[in-house]
């Protein structure tokens, strides 16, 4: 197995351990970014529409304002409204604005959102097993816990 060192054909050692976990866990987000990315694209939805449409089935009927989606994406988006204008003209969300606050746009999920997803729910299952079940329960419950520690550490 090829360490980050050797994947990115980098010949000098690295300046620290901190900048090859660094840059190994950029190197391994990027490689199953672009995988799940794959196992979207006969949906015809991109890693970042998937994540917004998952954020809203969450929300339920209830939906969520714009902005709260936008606090709640993996891969920051700075421009939520297009993302939103992208999903409307497609069926998959609906937007209207908050009875009690007219400023406030409120999202939702639409029926056609939620079949998309369920269309995709066993294909993702698939993709993450496949990619990650082979660590095995105990070494991914320490995963979650050292990237946990790393977030922190950001703010």
């Amino acid at each position: 197995m090829a360490g980050v060192q050797e994947e990115i054909r980098q010949t000098r050692p690295f300046a620290s351990l901190e900048e090859e976990a660094f840059l190994a866990l950029q190197l391994t987000a990027d490689r199953l970014q672009w995988q799940a990315a794959e196992v979207m694209k006969p949906h015809a939805v991109s890693p970042t529409q998937y994540n917004a449409l998952r954020i809203l089935r969450g929300a339920g009927a209830k939906g969520l304002p714009c902005r709260e989606i936008g606090a709640r994406m993996i891969n920051r988006d700075p421009d939520i409204t297009r993302l939103l204008d992208r999903l409307e003209r497609r069926g998959l969300v609906r937007r209207s604005r908050d009875q009690k606050d007219r400023r406030v746009i409120m999202a939702y999920i639409a029926p056609a959102g939620l079949q998309l997803l369920q269309g995709l729910d066993q294909p993702m299952a698939e993709f993450q097993r496949r990619l990650l079940g082979r660590l095995g329960e105990r070494r991914l419950k320490s995963l979650i816990k050292f990237l946990e520690l790393a977030r922190k550490s950001v703010g």
